[in-house]
């Protein structure tokens, strides 16, 4: 069983930076990869980035490369999302997740999930 908590989302500007964070629970964070999706009101849930349970690969959706950058400090438990540059159109609620040993970009490879954090950007 794992828990996740997000944390971090907030209201910014266009052109503002914020650094979400998620913290797991359970001794065996270091076996799960994780990701990070993101919903718009009236969207469905959509791939932002994941990550290897090793930490060694990160993929992006084509719409935050460049901007976003995704990492895990497996000593803390804890996996970070990094926005700098933020657009209006990535307004939405954030979500992890978590899958044993998986690195993959669709929702349902993910068992765990976090109750999501906020993020507006004004323009």
């Amino acid at each position: 069983q794992v828990q996740l908590v997000e944390s971090g989302g907030g209201l910014v500007q266009a052109g503002g930076s914020l650094r979400l964070s998620c913290a797991a629970s359970g001794r065996t964070f270091s076996s799960y990869g994780m990701g990070w999706f993101r919903q718009a009101p009236g969207k469905e849930r959509e791939f932002v980035a994941a990550i290897s349970w090793t930490g060694n690969t990160t993929v992006y959706a084509d719409s935050v490369k460049g901007r976003f950058t995704m990492s895990r400090d497996n000593a803390k438990n804890t996996v970070y999302l990094s926005m700098n540059s933020l657009k209006p159109e990535d307004t939405a609620v954030y979500y992890c997740a978590a899958g044993w040993r998986v690195f993959s970009t669709t929702t349902r490879s993910y068992r765990y999930w976090g109750q999501g954090t906020q993020v507006t950007v004004s323009s």
